[in-house]
């Protein structure tokens, strides 16, 4: 099964800004790790938060740009993996050897389906597709099949320009996880500082930052969902 970890940890400092010798370093670990770690299918860090775009849609349709994350929260998603395990303990080893993941935390999460191309480019964006924790499908019911239709309309309009989507199972099946002190926490249920959850995932292929948003924009989300767009870092 594949799983979809993602890393969030409080922003601050030259080891949250690419470019500096202190992300240089991080991103050295992650690509460490990502050499042993056979499970890993996917992953990327991410520009930080305030460089991010939030897109919703009004009651016309119409999106609605926002600057930022989709909310002020104190731990921001900085990177993501996919893992290809057998099962949630094996995934959750995983996770106990992200570089970092004492800092903040990883929210894990069992994934209906992933598909993905190539390795990141600085052309590429992770759009994280967010709905209230009460509005997520159960796969297979009618209301899923109906989303699955929309999200096979965007993947023929937008074609070779996404490198990469995945769905998530309902926010019950998804898993917390800190590390303390060498001590793994696990709290079941994604973190609930946001009203807001994860539920998928695409990687978008766009040139600059107003050609993700307009391709983004067309992701279809409910309508009290958000996609988080956010530029990822090619390592």
């Amino acid at each position: 099964m594949y799983y979809l970890a993602l890393l969030a940890a409080e922003e601050g400092g030259p080891a949250s800004v690419p470019g500096t010798d202190e992300y240089a370093a991080s991103m050295q670990r992650h690509q460490e790790f990502w050499t042993r770690a056979q499970e890993a299918v996917a992953g990327g860090g991410l520009y930080p938060g305030s460089e991010a775009a939030t897109i919703r849609h009004d009651g016309g349709g119409n999106a609605v740009v926002t600057d930022g994350p989709f909310a002020e929260v104190t731990e921001v998603v900085g990177g993501y993996y996919v893992f290809d395990a057998a099962d949630l303990d094996a995934a959750l080893s995983m996770v106990r050897q992200i570089p970092e993941v004492s800092t903040g935390h990883v929210e894990l999460w069992p994934m209906v389906f992933w598909n993905s191309q190539d390795e990141p480019m600085d052309t590429w964006w992770a759009a994280l597709l967010r709905e209230p924790s009460g509005a997520a499908n159960e796969p297979g019911s009618a209301e899923w099949e109906t989303r699955v239709t929309e999200h096979k309309r965007f993947g023929e309009i937008a074609g070779d320009r996404i490198k990469g989507s995945g769905a998530l199972f309902p926010p019950a099946s998804a898993t917390t996880v800190r590390l303390r002190d060498g001590e793994i926490l696990l709290t079941d249920g994604p973190f609930t500082e946001a009203d807001e959850i994860a539920n998928g995932i695409y990687v978008l292929s766009a040139p600059d930052r107003d050609a993700a948003i307009a391709l983004a924009s067309q992701i279809p989300v409910g309508s009290k969902g958000c996609v988080e767009l956010r530029q990822i870092v090619a390592g």
